[in-house]
């Protein structure tokens, strides 16, 4: 079986894994590694460039330049014949009922972002298999770092390169489903964020990938992994997470704090502050990141604003939706060693309270 997914928890070193088997491969085997996120593609950099130094068989690139590069700049012919990439729009959108060229391009030629792997999906079919060979020509193998990203098209894309000659190896975790490479589509929607653990089971079953899920964490102390097992609700399955940080100070695990104590807690341990968005905690002068631009960061320390769902979720046991749940894991899953989570009432938690 050449296709593998690893399905493994924050803070279980997925990146580093990436760089450790780029860095065994042989010189000889072309490697592309892709990645969403600008954040992700230069650390991967950053960090292959330590590895391997100037090994010249492994490539960076993003996913919309790989749809950019590989599949709409050379193949574009085959569907608009005499038409060229003007540039990339990744904000825009065409019309509701945009047809041909304009479900693609804007009106200076440039390729919509949110079409892009609608695109690249027909002109592997229009190709009629020239594109996939040009590909397997280039890569022996295609590394997906945070394959949890993808969405919409990109779904059926992955299962073409599935039954390419291109060994497909993908990392992520499902559970910081937080960003999406086409968050307005429909297409797959069934499968948008955490619930893309859906499809890879299917694709599991049928044989067309193994699955591994890894379920230690060198980051998060173990009252955090603990805690961070039950954001999701069982029923999704997920593996009990094993903490490895062996680390201890006089301030360890999560617990709750209320609002009077917050600048009190934040002059004491310096904990970096976290908020869903720029409306949420307007009622303290802090120094805030949003959950989402926190993926990939680690802190020694992390103070969270609760959010409506939260709160409830903490008071009450309800269980948060897939993406709340998926942001909120996120914010909690950044700490190593301590979580704040700022809730006045407690209700029926037993997250102690922090006080001075």
């Amino acid at each position: 079986m050449a296709n593998h997914l690893t399905l493994a928890v924050a803070g279980s070193r997925k990146t580093q894994g990436l760089v450790e088997h780029c860095a065994a491969v042989a010189p000889t085997r072309r490697v592309l590694v892709v990645t969403f996120t600008q954040r992700n593609q230069h650390e991967l950099s950053v960090r292959l460039a330590k590895r391997v130094g100037m090994q010249t068989n492994v490539e960076v690139m993003g996913w919309y330049t790989l749809l950019i590069r590989h599949f709409a700049r050379p193949f574009l012919p085959f569907v608009f014949p005499g038409r060229r990439v003007q540039g990339f729009d990744y904000e825009g959108q065409p019309r509701r009922f945009a047809t041909e060229e304009a479900r693609f391009f804007n009106s200076a030629g440039a390729l919509y972002a949110a079409e892009l792997g609608k695109l690249a999906n027909l002109l592997v079919e229009q190709s009629q298999g020239a594109l996939l060979y040009r590909l397997e020509s280039l890569y022996d193998e295609i590394l997906v770092d945070e394959v949890q990203d993808l969405s919409g098209w990109d779904w059926d894309l992955l299962e073409k390169l599935f039954a390419s000659r291109i060994d497909i190896r993908m990392v992520g975790d499902i559970r910081q489903s937080v960003l999406s490479t086409s968050p307005r589509s429909r297409k797959n929607k069934q499968y948008a964020y955490a619930r893309a653990l859906t499809w890879f089971l299917a694709k599991q079953r049928r044989g067309e990938i193994e699955i591994e899920f890894r379920n230690t964490t060198w980051r998060c102390s173990p009252g955090i992994a603990r805690f961070s097992d039950t954001i999701f609700n069982p029923a999704w399955g997920f593996p009990q997470t094993e903490s490895l940080n062996e680390v201890t100070t006089d301030h360890d695990g999560v617990f709750l704090l209320a609002n009077r104590n917050v600048l009190a807690y934040v002059e004491r341990f310096s904990p970096q502050c976290l908020r869903v968005n720029i409306r949420s905690g307007t009622e303290f002068d802090l120094n805030y990141t949003n959950f989402k631009v926190a993926k990939g960061a680690t802190y020694e320390r992390v103070l969270i604003i609760a959010t409506g769902p939260i709160a409830t979720f903490l008071q009450r046991g309800v269980p948060l939706d897939p993406g709340p749940a998926a942001t909120f894991y996120v914010a909690v899953t950044r700490a190593q060693q301590s979580v704040a989570i700022v809730l006045d009432r407690p209700g029926q938690s037993v997250i102690p309270y922090w006080a001075p």
